[in-house]
Order: C-alpha cells, then sequence, then structure tokens
C-alpha cells in the first residue's frame, strides 16, 4: 500500500480517505467491514492510521490491516461535540487534531472526498490537493486471494445463471407466451430465481437483468413483465460475495423456441466478436486494440458500430474491470491501455436494435502471464 512516491510527486504529507466498507479504496486500504464512516491516513512517511469510534476499536484490532488504529475518543470527541454542537465538525477536529499532530499540513485526497470535509480542513488551515486515486491502479492488478475472491463470486454467478436458463429452457411455449407451471413466466420470477441461488451461495446482487423483446435493445433495462416465446432474453448477473465484497460479472442471451434469422444473426456476430477479442488477450495488449477488433468484427457482418457513432448496433465499450466495484480499471474501449497480469477484465460485446431487440454475451477474464484465463465456464447457447 506504499503510496509514498506519488505524494512526493504532488509534495503531500499524507494522503486520505474517509468511507466505508462502500467505498473501494476504503475497504481494499483498510481491509475493514463497516458501514459508518471512517477515516484512513498515509503519511509520506508511510505510516497507516485508521480512526473509528471506541465501539468499533476491538474489532478493527482483530479484522483491519491497519496496526495503528485510533478512535475518536483518543481526541475527546465528546468534549468536542459539547463545545460545537454538532457531530459532523466535531469529528472533522478530531481529524485535524491528528494532522497536526502528524505534522501533516498539506493533504492528499481522492477526487470523490467529502466537500464539506474539505473545506472544514481547508478553514483550519490546512492545504487540501485531490490527486486521482493511487488505489484505483493498486487494485486493477489482482493479488491472488482477490482472485480466489473473484472466482468464488463468479462460481455463485454461474449457479444463478444456469438457474435462470433451466427455468426459461423448461417453460412451454403455447401462442407466443413462455408458460412455467401452468402461469406465465415473468422477468420478475426468473430474478427471484438468480436470487434465491445467489443468496444460498452468500452473494447478493442489485439490477439483475433479465430483459426480453425489442426494449432489450437499451443495453440497461432491467426487464419486467412477462417472457415471450421467439424473442431474445438478455440475462446480465453482477454479483457480489457478501462476506468478500468483490464482484463478478456475466451475460447470456437466451431465446425460447425459434430465432428469426436477423436475431440468429447478430448473436453470430457477437459471439465472433468475443471469441476473437478473447484471444488477443494477454499484457501489454492495448484495450484499444481490442475494442476496435471487435467494431471490426460486428462492421464486418454488417452492424453498425460506436466507433462510427451509431446510437444502434454495437454502442457501448467492449469491457470493463471487475474486483470490489463492479466497473473499475482497466476499461476496455477507445483508450490506449495496456493490460497487465493479474488484470480480472470482461468482453462483453452487444448489439442493439430497436425493431429486434438485443444480444450480449459477457465472459469474465484472468489476464495471465503469457495469455488469459476465461473464467466463465457457463455454455452459449442461444436457442432453447
Amino acid at each position: 500500500m506504499d503510496i509514498s512516491d506519488l505524494l512526493a510527486r504532488n509534495k503531500a504529507d499524507g494522503f486520505m480517505v474517509v468511507g466505508n466498507s462502500d467505498n473501494a479504496d476504503f475497504y481494499y486500504a483498510t481491509n475493514f467491514f463497516v458501514s459508518d464512516k471512517y477515516t484512513y491516513i498515509q503519511t509520506s512517511g508511510k505510516k497507516e492510521i485508521l480512526i473509528v469510534s471506541e465501539m468499533e476499536k476491538g474489532r478493527a484490532e482483530l479484522e483491519s490491516r491497519i496496526a495503528d488504529i485510533r478512535t475518536l475518543q483518543d481526541y475527546s470527541y465528546r468534549e468536542k461535540l459539547k463545545q460545537r454542537g454538532d457531530s459532523y465538525q466535531a469529528y472533522v477536529d478530531c481529524i485535524a487534531e491528528i494532522l497536526q499532530k502528524e505534522g501533516i499540513r498539506k493533504i492528499g485526497v481522492p477526487r470523490d472526498f467529502p466537500y464539506h470535509t474539505a473545506q472544514a480542513l481547508k478553514e483550519e488551515g490546512f492545504t487540501i490537493v485531490d490527486i486521482e486515486s493511487p488505489f484505483k491502479k493498486l487494485r486493477s492488478v489482482k493479488r491472488e486471494d482477490e482472485i480466489e475472491h473473484i472466482r468464488y463470486a463468479q462460481n455463485s454467478c454461474e449457479k444463478a445463471m444456469a438457474a435462470a436458463i433451466n427455468l426459461i429452457h423448461k417453460a412451454e411455449v403455447i401462442d407466443g407466451k413462455l408458460l412455467s407451471r401452468g402461469f406465465e413466466l415473468t422477468a420478475e420470477n426468473v430474478r427471484r430465481e438468480i436470487d434465491l441461488a445467489l443468496l444460498d451461495a452468500g452473494c447478493e446482487a442489485v439490477g439483475t437483468i433479465v430483459a426480453c423483446g425489442k426494449k432489450a435493445s437499451n443495453p440497461h433495462w432491467e426487464g419486467e413483465g412477462p417472457l415471450a416465446a421467439n424473442e431474445s432474453i438478455v440475462i446480465d448477473i453482477f454479483p457480489r460475495s457478501k462476506k468478500y465484497r468483490y464482484f463478478a460479472d456475466m451475460s447470456r442471451t437466451v431465446l425460447k423456441g425459434e430465432a428469426t434469422p436477423e436475431l440468429q444473426k447478430m448473436y453470430d456476430a457477437v459471439l465472433a466478436a468475443q471469441k476473437g477479442a478473447i484471444e488477443m488477450v494477454k499484457p501489454g495488449v492495448l484495450c484499444s486494440d481490442i475494442h476496435n477488433h471487435v467494431c471490426d468484427v460486428l462492421e464486418s457482418h454488417g452492424f453498425k458500430t460506436i466507433r462510427d457513432g451509431s446510437k444502434v448496433g454495437f454502442i457501448h465499450s467492449t469491457g470493463h474491470g471487475v474486483g470490489l466495484d463492479i466497473h473499475e480499471a482497466p476499461y476496455v474501449g477507445t483508450q490506449a491501455i495496456p493490460l497487465e497480469k493479474g488484470n480480472v477484465i470482461t468482453i462483453e460485446p452487444g448489439l442493439y436494435y430497436p425493431d429486434h431487440g438485443g444480444i450480449r454475451i459477457e465472459d469474465m477474464l484472468l489476464v495471465t502471464e503469457n495469455g488469459c484465463e476465461n473464467l466463465t465456464s457457463l455454455e452459449k447457447r442461444f436457442v432453447l
């Protein structure tokens, strides 16, 4: 976690993050799961400090990777609260006292740092400099333990995806509708099946996509209501392990019944584009080259892409990093970012046309020393 070089370049005496477990940088730096907002500081001398409440000190000592754990009461929080009559200002006063005692006058903060805290510290004489978070870059190259946490989430994701697809596969086609146990099968039914499988595996997901028909031409439409036969159904699951906090991500597109020639053509093109992109993944390859290859393949099949500014066809980037955030570095798009060993990325080309619907296929890959390992093993079968 040594970021002293970054601090030296910015002539800062320290770096500070205010947050909780929902702040990926805070959790990465502290390995401490907590819902209340607390503070992490690293000084230019490489000292790391975690400031928590008195109530959380014992647990922080057991669970956090930080050795120097201090409490607000060590800095007379209750007395400051009486003086200020404002809990937030009293908290800032405690942080200011710590900074002063550590000799920190110029403090680096991430660009999403709380505005009020920054202003309050400025009023107390500190200089605040915003710095692109050093942890975002560190987080992009996964350690072995992080890779195992992602594998766990991905295995759980595949079980949920298999359960969803099996529910659709077993449905009956009657008058263009999908019936399960005599009732219309809905996106909500499938989403419930996914949630139950994830819960059983110790994971959770918010925003799961089960999008059927023409409305699935909106890539982030979650989907609702009855699922139809002979229509593409985009299923996108991005669960997080409740214990380890790491995400996984995968998409499959399936169809119960008969595919139209256009939908089949779309699916075949997306599958070919994804296959070619996956074959390119290895250290040193530029993300922009992978993205351009996907555009090349889809355009060669007669489809429009975002590269030409199109609003239909392939209208998003090729992929993104996955870890403590569902979307993190590196981003597989237009930027010429070289892949590194230890990156975990998605490759998820798609096609979206309002007259036909959507197709997306997504795998998650680990960049290895000489290539990549596909962490996604579930089959890619379109027509069920």
